[in-house]
């Protein structure tokens, strides 16, 4: 059990800093092109519309679909084995992370600091890793529940999607900023 933990924890470093790494060059890219921010924001609202809906299967990108995993790399079972593996799955597992991950480093790309773009990231990456250490804890419990649940794949991927459409269409009319009035907002009953 200890060993199972210990190798999950190196993937999940290997993937993260693949991802925080991305993020902090995309807010670099976005810096350098700050002058261009309202164009690239409805681009960037364009894209990640598209990507909408593609999840909810409205069409499909075939590239999205394609699973271009590293098979040739090899790990042991160590903690260096596990991390060179999940830093080869940050890179080649992109049908499920592709329009999720476009999306979030579209956003780290409009960022004011590079700090706010490894934050995003690794937000993103504490989101994937705690699926792996539950399943890791917990794996025989995971697969009785991923059984039910797999029948519920396609309205989540549907409701991501749908997401994903609101986000693109309030970055292409100007609008992002709502969400952290709706966030403040929510966060008044909170307290």
């Amino acid at each position: 059990m200890r060993r199972v933990m210990v190798n999950s924890i190196g993937f999940i470093l290997g993937f993260s800093i693949v991802f925080i790494t991305l993020g902090a060059v995309s807010t670099e890219i976005g810096q350098v092109a700050a002058q261009y921010k309202h164009t690239l924001s409805i681009i960037a609202g364009v894209v990640i519309i598209i990507f909408g809906l593609h999840l909810t299967g409205i069409f499909q990108i075939k590239w999205l679909l394609q699973d271009a995993r590293l098979h040739g790399v090899k790990g042991s079972s160590t903690m260096a084995g596990a991390f060179v593996i999940g830093f080869a799955f940050a890179f080649g597992w992109t049908p499920c992370l592709g329009p999720i991950l476009s999306t979030i480093l579209g956003f780290a790309m409009v960022q004011d600091t590079v700090v706010k773009g490894i934050v995003l990231l690794a937000v993103y990456s504490l989101g994937l890793a705690v699926p792996f250490l539950l399943t890791s804890l917990l794996m025989e419990r995971f697969l009785k529940f991923y059984s039910r649940f797999r029948s519920h794949m396609h309205a989540l991927e549907v409701a991501s999607g749908g997401l994903l459409i609101a986000l693109g269409i309030l970055l292409v009319i100007g609008r992002f900023t709502l969400i952290s009035s709706w966030l403040s907002f929510l966060n008044r009953f909170a307290l």
